[in-house]
């Protein structure tokens, strides 16, 4: 991370458990982001907390270095079986980031962290309940699942996490996230983190409901895009958009670009001309099976896969470092959602260009999107070498799964783990 997007306060000066320190100092961390700098001291003093920040700001790691610190310094009764922290989130991918950072800043704490969530690996996530666990990092509907069954119980919950909570909303989950809370110890006898990308009514008032009278900490961006992100706007006739996106993408090499489109079909047509086009890429979407899709997660974040065409299941939650481009081949009908997608992009620091195609169908979506930023995406003029004839696609085959359910156990060590060597 570069030092103009963190702060002055440094993690060793909070007074964070050594181990913990340890595990920073490990992944080349010293320095808290403004979220951390602004939450960490009140969340290490036991206070709950509402926080808003930016997507990519290290929301994540502050309220993970802040749950594994009250676990590793708080005592536990010899009879007392975990879970002692259940962490939700909307999206099994960010789920699945939250555990990887989980696995991180806590690999010298002793703890186990459990991924829960569904489309797959249902007997092997029983079992890690079964076998106990620590943390719980996962989405509502599985969780409940194994509940439900007696794998796990929620009466021993001391830190419960509730990530992405307008994201919560968006999905519907807000009725298992309530079944969730009603079945923990009540709010004055557990820690609560809620966070989200935006503190609205409906927030804050499940933020009151089931929180113990939190602090609001709002982190407000100089800018609400990310300050790194070049953005550029094309005007485009709809059957045009494929002939752009090939230019585009022979006027630069793509390392590792994110294309978003709104629809299932849409990834399955850009994908299909990339590929005809000899551009090596993939679709992930809502509907491509668990395994594949944390397998081309992983070619893409290694480098061996340069493009995904993503609808916007992957618009929130993923940290892949180095993205360089995302291009936004259909406009978002949400400005939200322009905000987290082009947000993939200049993370940590880093720089990167946001592209958006604006076609008749829908740069209707373009007034509400830069009221929201509250700023003019600069619109470059299309040049005819930039539209390039294609070749055939290549034809797509559809996935075919079945219906999905998103988404115990351990005791801790009473002391902070030695130090490593």
């Amino acid at each position: 991370m570069k030092n103009d997007h963190l702060s002055v306060t440094t993690f060793k000066s909070l007074g964070i458990t050594q181990c913990l320190l340890d595990a920073l100092n490990e992944v080349g961390f010293s320095h808290c982001t403004p979220i951390q700098e602004a939450t960490l001291p009140m969340a290490l003093q036991g206070r709950d907390l509402a926080g808003q920040a930016q997507t990519g700001t290290g929301k994540s790691a502050a309220f993970l270095l802040a749950t594994m610190h009250y676990l590793m310094e708080t005592p536990v009764a010899d009879d007392k079986r975990g879970p002692w922290s259940i962490m939700l989130a909307p999206t099994r991918e960010l789920a699945l980031q939250i555990h990887k950072d989980a696995e991180s800043l806590g690999q010298f704490t002793g703890m186990k962290f459990a991924a829960i969530y569904g489309g797959t690996g249902y007997e092997q996530q029983r079992k890690m309940l079964e076998d106990g666990v620590d943390i719980i990092i996962g989405t509502p509907g599985r969780i409940i699942d194994f509940y439900k069954q007696g794998v796990f119980k929620l009466d021993n919950i001391e830190v419960v996490v509730l990530d992405e909570a307008d994201r919560m909303f968006d999905l519907g989950f807000i009725g298992d996230i309530r079944y969730l809370f009603r079945r923990m110890p009540p709010p004055d006898k557990r820690i609560n983190y809620l966070f989200s990308a935006t503190l609205s009514q409906r927030v804050l008032e499940l933020a009151y409901e089931h929180m113990n009278d939190p602090e609001v900490v709002r982190i407000e961006p100089e800018q609400i895009t990310a300050q790194n992100v070049t953005q550029k706007l094309y005007h485009v006739a709809k059957d045009d958009k494929i002939r752009l996106l090939l230019g585009l993408f022979s006027k630069h090499t793509p390392s590792r670009t994110i294309v978003f489109v709104n629809t299932k079909r849409a990834a399955d047509q850009v994908t299909g001309y990339l590929k005809g086009n000899d551009f090596d890429a993939e679709v992930i979407s809502g509907d491509i099976p668990q395994k594949k899709r944390e397998s081309l997660l992983k070619r893409f974040q290694d480098g061996d896969l340069p493009i995904l065409v993503a609808t916007d299941v992957a618009a929130r939650g993923l940290h892949i470092p180095g993205v360089s481009h995302v291009i936004n081949f259909d406009l978002p009908q949400d400005a939200e959602d322009y905000v987290h997608r082009i947000g993939r992009t200049a993370r940590a620091g880093e720089s990167g260009d946001a592209l958006s195609l604006a076609c008749d169908e829908y740069v209707y979506s373009l007034p509400d999107i830069e009221a929201y930023i509250e700023q003019r995406i600069p619109a470059e003029v299309v040049a005819p070498e930039l539209l390039i004839e294609p070749k055939p696609p290549v034809r797509m085959r559809r996935s075919s799964t079945g219906p999905k359910r998103n988404g115990g156990g351990g005791r801790r060590p009473r002391r902070p783990s030695a130090s490593p060597n």
